[in-house]
């Protein structure tokens, strides 16, 4: 992967809360605000609007010191949004569309991509999933897809194509199941899914109760958080495991440590408010355990 980028495509965007409060997040981002803050400098693919939002994002890409050289502007789409509302005392989500993510364009000038990681919101527009469909002729070593099913914005046919071209994937139990083929018998195995779109590796995860790691015909770990973490928000813990994930497959980490140090990250983020901490003390803490081999 010598001289190739570290890639991230997909959205980003702001979700607006009832009270007016904004976080600023998008799988995609999340995952390359961590990995940033690890010190892998990755591009980061993706599409604003020219408004308020979309300067405030560059703004905070530079502060955080990462590259806007992917970041393109769309001169009349909106930066993204999320509206949250809350309905008998449950979040619901209308994810606004179009949005200037929806239209990133392809630019084969900057896309020779070592690792790709792309997730499944992000290409719910033709003109997105044609500049995705340029990255993948210039063949990434490795494509790291993180399956998110946000109704209405997904096809089933559509996604399990997207997986073709996928090495790893990570997806929750539930999207698993939405996704596995039934043989008139039982329902599809994890290893049989593997098999049908030829994944090196697949990430199944359990929310409170942890993760599991697949890889080839016999890897199997699985891993569970600790019983006295803290916890203030849930939102963006599966973009923190990703993000370990990647970093573990980049530094070349036995699976076992990548996954416990991708599970103690996740953990670490949800004791705080949003998907990322703007903070790169809370990062360093984590560099450093990890340095000494822990």
């Amino acid at each position: 992967m010598k001289d190739r980028r570290l890639c991230v495509f997909g959205e980003v965007l702001f979700d607006h809360f009832p009270d007016g409060r904004r976080v600023l997040g998008g799988a995609p981002f999340n995952v390359a605000w961590h990995l940033q803050a690890f010190g892998k400098r990755p591009h980061f693919l993706s599409r604003v609007g020219d408004d308020a939002e979309g300067h405030e994002i560059r703004a905070a890409m530079r502060e955080w010191g990462m590259s806007e050289a992917g970041l393109q502007t769309d001169p009349t789409l909106p930066t993204g949004r999320v509206e949250v509302s809350l309905r008998d005392g449950e979040p619901s989500y209308d994810i606004v569309h179009p949005s200037a993510w929806d239209s990133i364009a392809a630019g084969s000038s900057q896309t020779d991509c070592g690792l790709l990681y792309h997730g499944s919101l992000g290409l719910r527009d033709e003109r997105a999933r044609r500049a995705l469909a340029e990255l993948l002729t210039h063949r990434p070593e490795t494509v790291f897809v993180d399956v998110n099913l946000r109704p209405p914005w997904w096809d089933r046919d559509r996604v399990l194509e997207m997986l073709q071209h996928a090495d790893w994937v990570k997806l929750n139990a539930g999207e698993f199941a939405l996704l596995q083929t039934g043989d008139g018998s039982g329902t599809e195995s994890v290893a049989a899914f593997m098999a049908r779109h030829e994944l090196r590796g697949l990430l199944l995860t359990h929310g409170s109760r942890g993760a599991e790691l697949f890889t080839g015909a016999d890897g199997h770990w699985d891993i569970a958080p600790e019983q006295d973490i803290a916890v203030i928000d849930t939102v963006g813990a599966g973009d923190a495991f990703a993000s370990v994930m990647i970093l573990g497959l980049l530094s070349g980490w036995d699976m076992q440590a990548t996954l416990r140090r991708a599970q103690a990250f996740a953990s670490g983020i949800v004791g705080n408010r949003g998907a990322t901490v703007n903070d790169p003390a809370f990062y360093r803490e984590y560099i450093e355990h990890w340095n000494r081999g822990a």
